[in-house]
């Protein structure tokens, strides 16, 4: 009978095939078992667990189960003691490694004070966790033009929940959002516990909690996100927001009038831009218009200051004194005499 390699057997003593098993048990029964018995699983001798009787070489005898044991502990014994050399080794490069450089407190990484937030939903579980620990205060700049009904949706269940706990909150605009009639309702829904103003341009999107943690985007598509908590990097966005505060009009107030006959506000802003060299798109991202509704206004522009071209406007803003900031209206603060805020 031809015999089967021992490849076909990739076991040990301590777990045989199953004809293996059969055949040494059998051996260990009778005595001993003729050789061709064993052709069929060669694993046998591989092992040693049978051997050659020397009075017939024609018959296998099997090695004594107390001997087998003995072997087979003897190899846990080395292949534990391997182990634990491995384990000493690798303790010790960690032991050396750990003594090149300062030590790391475990976990520290959730503490530090510039986290990367990757991913909408990681973004989205870090602002849920600012917004439960929040207590005092929110403020946020929201750039863009008219804010899209899903995304004042989106915020709306933080917003409630801070409202339930009396925190204050004050939002930054462009004057553009002001046509927006959901910003509209969601202002209405809030009460009095969120002020909004806008402006002409606001920087890109911030949100403060209790002036301890901010998140600014970290990438164009808002995917990457980050998490602010160094004090000093938080009070400078706190001093960026307040002073453009200052200089924001409130929602309820109208805009003021540019003293152009038929030259509206946005349309002194768009000029102002276009004294500087900005291009019509750099113009539309900045004032949260489309590229469109910009080069409309400026084809008003145009027609009300008689330009015939493009560099005759920009002669025309500037004679008119249409290159300058826009006016800052009057606001009249508790206690105080109406001042203009420039």
């Amino acid at each position: 009978m031809a015999g089967l390699g021992a490849d076909d057997h990739p076991h040990g003593a301590d777990r045989l095939c199953e004809a293996g098993d059969r055949v040494y048990s059998r051996a260990v029964r009778r005595g001993r078992v003729p050789r061709t018995d064993a052709e069929p699983v060669p694993c046998l001798l591989e092992l040693a667990l049978l051997h050659p009787d020397p009075d017939d070489m024609d018959w296998l005898v099997p090695t004594a189960p107390q001997e087998v044991m003995t072997r087979l502990l003897r190899g846990v014994h080395d292949e534990v003691s391997a182990s634990q050399r491995r384990v000493g080794a690798a303790v010790a490069a960690v032991e050396r490694y750990a003594g090149l450089g300062p030590s790391v407190v475990p976990g520290a990484g959730e503490g530090t004070a510039i986290r990367v937030l990757d991913g909408l939903s990681r973004i989205q579980a870090a602002m849920d966790e600012a917004t439960e620990a929040c207590t005092t205060e929110v403020l946020t700049v929201q750039p863009g033009g008219i804010r899209p009904e899903h995304e004042l949706t989106e915020g709306l269940h933080r917003a409630l929940a801070l409202r339930g706990r009396g925190v204050r909150m004050r939002d930054l605009y462009t004057h553009v959002a002001r046509h927006g009639q959901g910003l509209l309702n969601y202002l209405e829904l809030m009460g009095g516990t969120v002020q909004a103003r806008t402006l002409d341009e606001v920087i890109d999107r911030l949100i403060l909690f209790d002036r301890t943690v901010a998140f600014i985007p970290a990438n164009a598509d808002r995917t990457l996100a980050l998490e602010l908590r160094h004090p000093a990097l938080v009070e400078y966005l706190v001093t960026v927001f307040e002073r453009l505060w200052r200089l924001a009009i409130p929602l309820t107030a109208p805009l003021p009038d540019t003293g152009i006959e038929g030259i509206s506000h946005r349309e002194q802003s768009i000029a102002a831009l276009l004294a500087e060299g900005h291009q019509d798109a750099v113009i539309a991202e900045r004032l949260g218009i489309s590229v469109r509704t910009c080069r409309a206004h400026i084809a008003r522009l145009s027609e009300t200051l008689g330009a015939a071209s493009r560099t005759q406007l920009g002669v025309r803003i500037a004679q008119v004194g249409l290159d300058g900031p826009t006016a800052v209206p009057s606001i009249t603060l508790p206690g105080q005499e109406s001042r203009t805020v420039r």
